[in-house]
């Protein structure tokens, strides 16, 4: 699929991951996207969905837009990640359907696998358990656009594939503490107690699980590749294939940032899931995406954006 002479809506491309899909897409030459802000479209709203669709009349949608935060920010508000999530998917999608878009591209999330998963995780392992409890609301919420998208293959023949990303970051990251999550909120505690002499920093766990995580801007390339190359029902993992432990993380980030404190593990607060890390063959066999950027390079970005943004604040 060309892109360059397709109408695209960009759901979510006001925001962190939607800032460099859309770079990508510009990239490519694309030059009809609309991105829906939520002041005149809010995408919970199924007469606001109709809307958007009559108004931009798009060939594809991708829908990144999400209500997301860290593991806090999960345990206060499970019952809204739960419903406005759901329920984006499903309008979305539906109204996608009955207005003739030629292909819905959802993202999924990391917090659909089971909170056991086998490391590394493969696609197929998505159904055997349930998530990790902090999450699960959230994780489950957007699994349901998979569900979604295989039901509407098989009885509409409606072309929407479903891509599971790994943590993502990268410049332009949310580094609120209240609800960001582990490197920005990391790269902020660890900057803010260098420049003002503090001797430690408190982080939430005790540094033993392990996470994966995949820069941003490779992760708009995989969901760009996907949508030219691949028309499939099966789900596909977005990431790396490389593991790191919460620990390791914190005291890589300390030296990048220069930070010489210490750091105080709060054991009274859940670590989350004890593993992630994907399999990530499938996207590599179906639309040869393989992630480009080194992670301690992608720290380095990261920590340079935010500490001149810092500077310009």
């Amino acid at each position: 699929m060309n892109l360059a002479d397709k109408r695209i809506v960009v759901t979510g491309g006001a925001g962190f991951l939607g800032s460099f899909v859309l770079e990508a897409l510009a990239a490519r030459g694309v030059r009809e996207v609309f991105v829906p802000r939520v002041e005149e479209y809010d995408l919970r709203d199924r007469d606001a969905i109709v809307r958007l669709y009559a108004a931009a009349r798009p060939e594809i949608v991708i829908h990144l837009a999400a209500v997301v935060g860290g593991i806090g920010a999960n345990r206060l508000n499970p019952g809204k990640y739960f419903y406005d999530n759901a329920i984006m998917g499903i309008q979305l999608m539906e109204h996608a359907r009955l207005a003739g878009v030629e292909k819905f591209v959802a993202l999924g999330t990391i917090c659909a696998y089971p909170k056991f998963t086998p490391v590394p995780f493969r696609e197929d392992d998505l159904w055997n358990g349930y998530p990790e409890e902090t999450n699960a609301p959230y994780g489950l919420a957007k699994k349901m656009m998979l569900v979604q998208a295989q039901a509407y293959r098989e009885q509409y023949g409606f072309n929407a594939i479903f891509l599971l990303p790994v943590n993502l970051y990268g410049p332009r990251d949310n580094f609120d503490l209240e609800s960001s999550h582990v490197i920005p909120a990391m790269i902020r505690k660890c900057v803010e107690a260098r420049d003002a002499g503090i001797p430690e920093i408190v982080l939430w766990g005790d540094g033993s699980p392990s996470r994966e995580f995949l820069y941003a801007a490779d992760a708009a390339e995989g969901i760009l590749l996907a949508t030219e190359r691949y028309d499939g029902p099966l789900p596909v993992n977005l990431g790396t294939g490389h593991e790191i432990r919460i620990k390791d993380l914190a005291e890589l980030i300390m030296r990048l940032t220069n930070y010489e404190g210490r750091i105080v593990w709060d054991t009274t607060k859940p670590n989350g899931q004890p593993r992630r890390c994907l399999d990530t063959s499938r996207a590599k066999e179906l639309f040869g995406f393989t992630a480009a950027t080194s992670f301690e390079d992608g720290l380095r970005q990261t920590i340079e954006w935010y500490e001149k943004s810092r500077r310009a604040a």
